[in-house]
């Protein structure tokens, strides 16, 4: 027989431990799902709390919840925070030593243990299963869902052996929870996770306090225009994403000798280095740090101010996912993606040379082209984004750089079609360099035939950097195409029936100018001012914030945990603002709850009151 509970009871537990005062959005119908004792799944945006969806059923329905998480550094954020709050949580992983995997067992055999969160590797594999299948469960959770599914952007095979959990334990309810899935990928969940007859909540995608931008890489290079944008925006946590460890690290170094505290971080470091630069990060108000794809997912640190793509992602959900890293605390923050035509080939040859079906290719096809289309489009990018996710009633953003400062496009379809026209008479032997020297008629060296095919010199009214600006506007349309050709890209034309359409002036070509220096200098300086720190209303209450502040540090360092688990910065500026005298005003303060109050709440009290005279 399911055991239930009405969702009054898990806001009481919302409330008394967790500190806050009622559910968001549609977490109460999937917490009630789940305390009814069925199954579910739940697309939540980043920051809108999905890990609560799973935790508070896990501390009201009896036996152990049991989490599967596919981060060691996921896991260990998440049990640090619960244990801040007093729950008992714990982790089973690769790096916990021989005396601590016994003292979790032994908890979980006393039934002491409240959450327990594993890998999927770590669960499937050994004994562990076995063990776990005769313990009584509250639930299993398995979080970033959208890893089991070959159409999402983050496919982990591992993940398809968790559908055997519906024949484990078939009477524990089991929620899948993701942030990022589109309906197919949520097809593919549901399938391989047997969630077939589960309810699904999906709620909207919007992320209000994120402003996105996104600009086209120049000659300057990428490296130069992230140390632009960085330095722009001095004493702000930062996530920078590379392509490579390489890039990772030469941006990192770069960073550093302009006074940046940028560290790399990637798979190819040492792992005590790894885990020293992520506490850094984690520990640190200011810290930036440049990283290659993997990092960052489920990272809990709430004042990342913005995240800055040096290198585009693959598709729109692992942007989503990627830019979700800053503004987890509410407040405004930005996601900012450098992108090239050069950027679009290297990730289609990525996917023809992945060893998967034709079917799977085609559709991850789909996706990068989507996701260049939404960078390279003239529309709102949160609608662009928010309509790929299944949204239909969606207002433009007004935040967002398309939004503030439409750009200017104009008719370049007659000069189109002479770039069209030289590619085809060159026969795709050449890179965009010579292609441009072809059309502007400045070939060095220039055989016969090619002087004397009627495109030579053609678009000599023009400049080289607006055919270089015409000719990737063709790439990212399909027009053309380029061949890897060892490193040295040959471009070739791309559809045929598009190019024809084109040739005919049945379809229109569409370049938008760059926005000059100066408007990128100016909107920096209003991004920065704007994603600022939280501000005190009067110098009393910043001078006291900055004291709980100073008190938290302290506090973190001593126990080895990062300050945000302890309190997070809104709940922190709260407490300067109401300047609580007594522990039932600070218990009233949102992000306060019970056993943060019982461990916290008189040192608290005491640096309120400030120093006895």
């Amino acid at each position: 027989m399911a055991f239930d509970a009405p969702v009054e009871s898990a806001r009481e537990v919302l409330r008394r431990t967790f500190g806050h005062q009622d559910f968001r959005g549609l977490q109460a119908g999937v917490v009630g799902e789940v305390l009814a004792g069925r199954s579910a799944l739940a697309v939540l945006p980043t920051g809108g709390g999905k890990s609560l969806c799973y935790q508070i059923p896990a501390l009201i329905r009896p036996g152990l919840g049991l989490v599967v998480s596919p981060l060691i550094a996921l896991m260990a954020d998440q049990v640090a925070g619960l244990q801040q709050l007093g729950v008992a949580a714990a982790r089973l992983d690769s790096n916990a030593t021989s005396d601590e995997r016994q003292a979790t067992w032994r908890r979980i055999g006393e039934g002491t243990l409240d959450l327990l969160y594993v890998s999927p590797e770590g669960l499937m594999a050994g004994a562990m299963l076995e063990r776990l299948s005769n313990r009584p469960l509250a639930l299993v959770a398995i979080d970033e869902a959208h890893c089991v599914s070959q159409w999402g952007h983050d496919f982990r095979p591992e993940y398809r052996s968790l559908g055997r959990l519906a024949e484990v334990f078939p009477a524990v309810p089991r929620l899948a929870v993701t942030a990022t899935a589109d309906a197919r990928t949520r097809e593919d969940i549901r399938t391989e996770l047997r969630l077939q007859g589960a309810a699904e909540f999906v709620d909207s995608f919007a992320r209000p306090e994120l402003q996105l931008q996104a600009e086209r890489k120049t000659s300057v290079g990428a490296h130069a225009r992230v140390q632009q944008l960085v330095q722009a925006r001095p004493d702000r946590a930062g996530v920078i994403y590379a392509g490579s460890r390489k890039s990772t690290d030469e941006l990192a170094d770069r960073l550093a000798g302009v006074g940046v505290p940028a560290l790399a971080y990637h798979a190819g470091l040492d792992k005590r280095v790894r885990e020293d630069r992520l506490k850094r990060f984690l520990d640190e108000d200011e810290a930036v740090i440049v990283a290659t794809i993997a990092f960052g997912m489920g990272i809990d640190k709430p004042d990342v101010r913005y995240v800055i793509h040096a290198d585009p992602p693959a598709s729109v959900e692992a942007y989503w996912q990627e830019v979700g890293r800053a503004g987890r605390d509410g407040q405004p923050a930005e996601g900012i993606t450098l992108y090239g035509a050069s950027d679009l080939a290297w990730a289609l040859r990525r996917i023809d040379e992945r060893e998967v079906s034709a079917e799977v290719k085609q559709v991850q096809v789909r996706k990068a082209r989507q996701l260049y289309a939404m960078l390279d489009g003239l529309a709102c990018r949160a609608v662009a984004v928010r309509r790929y996710f299944g949204e239909e009633v969606v207002e433009p953003c007004g935040q967002c750089d398309l939004c503030t400062s439409p750009p200017e496009a104009h008719d370049a379809t007659k000069p189109a079609q002479m770039a069209l026209s030289a590619v085809h008479r060159l026969g795709g032997r050449f890179g965009r360099g010579r292609v441009v020297d072809h059309l502007l008629g400045k070939t060095r060296d220039v055989q016969l035939f090619e002087a004397q095919l009627s495109t030579f010199g053609v678009g000599a009214d023009r400049s080289a950097v607006e055919w270089r600006s015409l000719l990737d506007q063709l790439l990212f349309d399909g027009l053309l195409r380029e061949e890897p050709n060892d490193g040295r890209p040959l471009v070739a034309l791309g559809d045929p029936a598009a190019v024809r359409e084109v040739y005919r002036g049945e379809r229109k070509v569409e370049v938008r100018a760059p926005a000059p220096r100066r408007e990128r200098v100016r909107r920096d300086r209003q991004d920065y001012e704007r994603t600022g720190p939280l501000a005190a209303e009067s110098p009393q209450t910043s001078a006291l914030f900055e004291a709980l502040r100073a008190w938290r540090k302290g506090q973190a360092q001593l126990q080895s945990v990062p300050p945000y688990v302890i309190f997070h910065d809104k709940t922190l500026l709260e407490i300067a603002q109401v300047r609580p005298s007594d522990l039932g005003r600070l218990g009233a303060v949102s992000g306060v709850g019970q056993g943060k109050l019982d461990r916290y709440g008189a040192a608290v009290l005491e640096v309120v009151r400030g120093p006895s005279e």
